[in-house]
């Protein structure tokens, strides 16, 4: 079968949103429902249609997001759903074949998305590029090293976090561009960060804030809840859940995570997740007693070949010729010269024979900074026909800091 694909107005939010529930299982706050409403970009929310029912959706995020060296539009991909009715069907297909046409169209030469299910997105091209570090620090055994950055002027002060917005705003967008994944926030976003409804909360406390600061201004923050809890003892066992921590310098980060650390009635600090070169792991005297998982993060796409690559910058020379494999976007399916330095890329279609031969989805992991192009050579998922060419491929392609976002849209 197929299904008519159109983007929806605004008036069929209601059924685009029971669409998700199903899609999903949950049910959330009709004061989510209406943030997320607010946020939706209506022209570029797509559905498909089995004659007058809504069977699956997805949406696209316009984002800014930094990339190795830069910043680049990329259309951020949220909200995929079909009905349960509906599943294996072909209308997922449909609906990211359509998409990814659509994004093209509007010029952005990469797509990125958090994975519900990591098995789903590599069937269209999507690759594993950042990575998360959940963990968890008993606050007891969570010194600094001796040498820790220290700074006088620096002071710490409590804020009811919807109070400083501003404050948290304008020192976000100073370091927004040191690593690669994270993307400029809206209006939109800060209101769903600072959001403290009973639905928010969940049972965690209220949201918390703290600034670190000197005479001329915020240098950080960090924003957390606290669940106080005794043991049967009735001594203070209480978790602090950490939301964001950010700094535009090591004093003022180092000063943010002692503040955490040491919080009163709590033994426990917990992360939703965090850089896998996390300064805090270096910051730490014991760093085992970061007790950590690993947990795949964003997954990128790149659109189009020759833009995307030639718009990043890259840490050594390269100069190859990639023959990329993309059945969901021909027009990447080519060989493509890729030539860079320290100081700029180029990446031009050509005839010649190919230094190596992968996947699409193999350049989306390693896009921004974070793949494992050797890993899946070893692997046999790559194909090299000239000795030692994915690793240099790799080399120039990594990055440092590695990448991560940290928000989840």
């Amino acid at each position: 079968m197929t299904y008519p694909i159109r983007p929806i107005d605004e008036s069929e939010f209601p059924v685009y949103s029971q669409v998700l529930e199903e899609a999903f299982g949950w049910a959330p706050h009709p004061a989510m429902i209406e943030r997320a409403k607010a946020e939706t970009e209506f022209d570029r929310t797509l559905a498909a249609f089995d004659g007058d029912q809504m069977a699956g959706v997805t949406s696209v995020y316009s984002f800014t997001m930094t990339v190795p060296g830069g910043q680049l539009p990329v259309a951020g991909v949220t909200a995929v759903s079909v009905l349960p009715s509906h599943r294996r069907r072909g209308v997922l297909s449909a609906l990211m074949r359509r998409q990814l046409s659509d994004i093209r169209e509007r010029g952005e030469p990469v797509a990125a998305l958090y994975a519900s299910e990591s098995l789903i997105y590599g069937r269209y091209g999507y690759g594993r590029a950042s990575t998360s570090l959940p963990f968890r620090i008993d606050t007891r055994r969570s010194a600094f090293v001796r040498n820790a950055p220290q700074d006088p002027s620096l002071r710490i002060r409590v804020a009811k976090p919807a109070q400083v917005r501003e404050e948290l705003e304008k020192l976000f967008a100073a370091v927004v561009t040191r690593r690669p994944g994270r993307y400029e926030r809206n209006a939109h976003h800060w209101t769903g960060i600072l959001a403290d409804e009973e639905a928010d909360q969940a049972g965690r406390g209220p949201l918390r804030a703290i600034l670190a600061e000197d005479d001329q201004g915020v240098r950080g923050y960090a924003l957390f809840r606290i669940k106080s809890s005794w043991d049967e003892n009735d001594i203070p066992a209480g978790t602090l859940m950490l939301g964001e921590l950010e700094a535009a310098d090591p004093a003022a980060y180092a000063l943010l995570w002692r503040n955490v650390l040491d919080r009163d009635l709590v033994t426990r600090v917990e992360t939703y997740g965090r850089p896998v070169d996390d300064p805090l792991i270096a910051l730490l005297a014991d760093q085992r007693q970061v007790r950590a998982r690993w947990a795949d993060e964003l997954w990128v796409r790149v659109v189009e070949v020759d833009r995307a690559l030639s718009a990043r910058s890259y840490a050594a020379p390269v100069d190859v010729v990639i023959e990329v494999e993309d059945d969901v976007c021909p027009w990447n399916a080519r060989r493509w010269r890729l030539t860079a330095d320290l100081t700029g890329a180029t990446c031009k279609p050509v005839d010649d024979e190919p230094d190596v031969t992968l996947p699409v989805a193999a350049l989306g992991s390693a896009y921004l900074g974070d793949g494992m192009l050797g890993e899946q050579l070893q692997a046999g998922l790559l194909r090299e026909h000239t000795a030692g060419v994915v690793h240099r491929l790799a080399t120039a392609m990594s990055w440092s800091p590695r990448p991560w976002t940290g928000l989840v849209f």
